[in-house]
């Protein structure tokens, strides 16, 4: 099984999961193109099962998701930005926060107007 994501003037408007044969056949005339998702690829690094990185092919950045944006330059799914303070990864195609995330296990949220991580209660 293979996952496709429908593009539209650059957003994904739909994923599906088709066998590669059935694809292959698929009619489909809406407009707009499909193009292969990866589902273990997240970062530019391809997953194994356990969720660790296996060394597999990494296809186009980031497992594709409706909403994301196609950018062919980069051959790469790329996420909505989730806050306006947050750049792009141009490696991963993926969105970092000005402030690093913390690492002391606890859970956090993103508090854009004072640009810090708030401990969730």
């Amino acid at each position: 099984m293979a996952h496709y994501a429908k593009v539209k003037d650059g957003v994904v408007t739909q994923v599906i999961v088709a066998e590669a044969d059935f694809f292959d056949t698929f009619v489909d005339n809406e407009p707009g193109e499909w193009i292969q998702t990866s589902y273990n690829t997240r970062g530019g690094v391809h997953y194994g099962q356990d969720g660790e990185p296996d060394n597999g092919v990494a296809l186009r950045k980031n497992y594709a998701g409706i909403g994301f944006t196609y950018d062919a330059d980069k051959d790469a799914f790329i996420p909505p930005q989730p806050y306006n303070s947050w750049t792009l990864n141009e490696t991963t195609c993926l969105w970092e926060a000005p402030v690093a995330y913390p690492d002391d296990g606890e859970l956090y949220k993103w508090d854009e107007e004072n640009q810090t991580w708030d401990v969730v209660e």
